[in-house]
């Protein structure tokens, strides 16, 4: 049985889903999203992906009409239980509207919203095991005076897929972004942390990192088990000299780093405290979320 997209309230098979050639987000990679996941029928952080998702798209000044909290997070739940989605991934889309130009006065601006769920699966579990290889990227991630690095929008992206296609060919796991000053960003899909002396270390969003749900989650679940946890800016020094590294992202969940540029970082393994961090989360996944139903 094929699955449902939700368009504009709506469900369609997925196979005879579309958006208009006109829809901005097409034309102009005019849109925002969230990448949410599904724990055995329960919506991680739903109400944080969702205000995070109507904060970008207000921030951008988008008409939303009707699109309130309430609304969207009915929608998602409606979706995953359509599809009987119990396990796996949502994507969540806002656009701008629909209409030739980039001036928003001259279209149609009833935002177009579109859910649809799907399995992903972003890193073998050799990786989760070993750890991650990275490379520092040449391509940098956009100065917050040309667009806010807490506004996740679809055309922003651009620079990370370029920088995935950097690592790629070199045939890193991940690869770090830095800012136009130099400092450490996040990686292409990921939030970047490190540990030194039992303390972690995470960018603030002023270096140019989304403000990730993992992320934070990632935070909470380590302050409760005792950890220090600090944001503060690093460059690259500080991932080759730390103790151990992992990133946080909605897809790759807690994954370790090994090796960053040919230096291996801390035992060259995952270290105890990361695997303290994966394994709580883990847990965490498993009992909290809003229940599908």
């Amino acid at each position: 049985m094929s699955d449902f997209v939700y368009i504009n309230g709506d469900f369609v098979p997925a196979e005879l889903a579309t958006v208009p050639i006109f829809d901005h987000g097409h034309l102009y990679g005019d849109g925002v999203f969230e990448g949410v996941r599904v724990y055995n029928g329960r919506i991680f952080r739903l109400i944080e992906h969702t205000k995070r998702l109507l904060f970008s798209a207000r921030a951008l000044g988008y008409n939303l009409g009707n699109l309130t909290e309430d609304y969207v997070n009915d929608a998602i739940v409606e979706t995953c239980k359509r599809n009987d989605h119990q396990n796996g991934y949502i994507r969540v889309n806002v656009t701008r509207g629909t209409g030739l130009g980039l001036d928003p006065t001259h279209i149609d601006t009833t935002p177009r919203l579109v859910i649809a769920t799907k399995q992903l699966s972003m890193y073998p579990e050799s990786m989760y095991v070993n750890g991650l290889t990275m490379i520092t990227c040449a391509t940098r991630v956009p100065s917050p005076d040309a667009i806010d690095p807490r506004i996740k929008c679809t055309g922003k992206y651009i620079n990370n897929i370029m920088a995935k296609m950097e690592a790629n060919r070199v045939g890193a796991g991940e690869g770090i972004m830095l800012n136009q000053q130099g400092y450490v960003a996040e990686a292409t899909g990921d939030n970047v942390f490190v540990i030194r002396d039992g303390v972690i270390v995470t960018p603030p969003p002023s270096s140019g990192c989304l403000k990730g749900i993992t992320r934070q989650a990632a935070m909470d679940l380590a302050t409760e088990l005792g950890f220090t946890v600090r944001e503060e800016t690093l460059s690259v020094y500080d991932i080759y000299t730390a103790d151990e590294c992992f990133l946080t992202g909605t897809a790759a969940e807690v994954i370790p780093a090994v090796m960053l540029d040919d230096r291996t970082i801390g035992a060259g393994k995952p270290g105890p405290f990361t695997n303290r961090v994966i394994d709580a989360f883990r847990a965490h996944v498993k009992v909290s979320g809003m229940v599908i139903g």
